[in-house]
């Protein structure tokens, strides 16, 4: 049995390791963002000041008074007022477009999360690690299967 396992784990890690990859060296950037700035605004500011053809979240800590989440499959986005901690924001990040997901929790601990939205406003903080793959380029081309802009990686300069 431990053997049909085995050879079961290394067809499937074969199988994912026949997909297209590429790779890149890393440049890290931290920085806080401060009360009153919108989440998403100053991620976009920054991707374009920097000139950031791929990128990705490494982490993110800090605390929102608006939240402004796209859940699953819908098309318009919720708007929540109070007091909420960032649990976790993921995703990529280019001057060609971003795909973020934000999890937040609120006074009593519950806890949402969907896709960033203009609208998260920084109630203390916001501390964030972003990731840059400058031999990477991410690109967004529409995905014929849902109709979608889905990420593209093409080594920079292709």
């Amino acid at each position: 049995m431990i053997k049909f396992i085995l050879v079961t784990a290394l067809l499937f890690v074969s199988s994912i390791t026949m997909a297209q990859t590429n790779s890149s060296s890393v440049k890290a950037y931290a920085f806080r963002l401060t009360p009153g700035q919108d989440l998403k605004a100053e991620l976009e500011n920054f991707i374009k000041l920097h000139q950031i053809k791929a990128a990705a979240i490494l982490t993110c800590a800090g605390s929102l008074t608006d939240a402004h989440i796209r859940f699953a499959n819908q098309q318009e986005g919720k708007s929540l007022k109070g007091y909420f901690e960032i649990l976790s924001l993921t995703g990529t990040l280019s001057t060609h477009g971003m795909h973020l997901h934000i999890s937040v929790s609120d006074e009593k601990g519950n806890t949402i999360g969907g896709h960033l939205l203009t609208g998260n406003i920084i109630y203390t903080t916001a501390e964030i690690v972003i990731a840059e793959l400058p031999d990477l380029d991410f690109k967004r081309e529409v995905d014929g299967t849902f109709g979608y802009k889905e990420l593209k990686v093409d080594p920079k300069g292709q």
